[in-house]
């Protein structure tokens, strides 16, 4: 009787059979100039002004219609308290 397969097993693959390391590899690699990188793969870049995630209490009736306005009310909330400290400054 043939032995069953467990499922989801993935075939033995022999380490020595890697691949070899070609000129194209290394072409898409990432390029650091000391430790400063100068060339990234895939993705976004890094923004110098990265947001920094906070957390902060509200009522829930303000939260429920802070959301209902869509995607993007965190943003708004941001450009609120912006514009309420700008009038502060002044």
């Amino acid at each position: 009787m043939p032995k069953k397969k467990r499922v989801g097993a993935k075939p033995w693959v022999d380490p020595d059979d890697a691949p070899e390391l070609t000129a194209e590899h290394f072409a898409r690699a990432d390029v650091y100039v000391g430790e400063t990188l100068v060339r990234r793969g895939r993705g976004r870049p890094r923004s110098p002004a990265a947001k920094r995630q906070v957390t902060i209490r509200l009522e829930p009736e303000l939260l429920e219609r802070l959301r209902a306005t869509g995607p993007g009310w965190q943003t708004r909330i941001s450009e609120a308290v912006r514009e309420w400290l700008a009038k502060r400054a002044a």
